[in-house]
């Protein structure tokens, strides 16, 4: 059996704020380790039926990065989903949502930009 490991370094401020994340994989064909600004992982513990997540962002994620963050996310786990499932319905209802929430995401940024 082939084992593959995903390293995650968190480096905290002195009040415990993330300020730099860095990961890397052992099947990566990247040397160095990334560098991220935001990071969601999630895992299902299948005995309680429950989602564990880690959210973590650092100093650097800008309001609106985190907009677009959350909408690639969103649109990507359409794409989980529907191999997962093969339920091209809701994959679709998944991108519909992701498309109408970066619209008013962006809305936002110009309106707030505007005054």
């Amino acid at each position: 059996m082939h084992k593959s490991a995903i390293n995650i370094d968190i480096l905290l401020d002195p009040n415990k704020v993330p300020e730099n994340i860095y990961w890397n994989a052992s099947d990566s064909s990247a040397e160095m380790k990334q560098k991220a600004n935001a990071m969601c992982i999630a895992f299902w513990d299948g005995a309680d039926k429950t989602a564990m997540r880690i959210d973590l962002w650092t100093k650097e994620m800008m309001v609106d990065e985190m907009g677009e963050f959350f909408y690639q996310m969103f649109f990507t786990m359409s794409d989980t989903f529907l191999r997962a499932t093969k339920n091209t319905e809701q994959a679709n209802e998944i991108k519909a949502f992701a498309e109408a929430f970066i619209k008013k995401v962006r809305a936002k940024q110009i309106k707030e930009n505007s005054i």
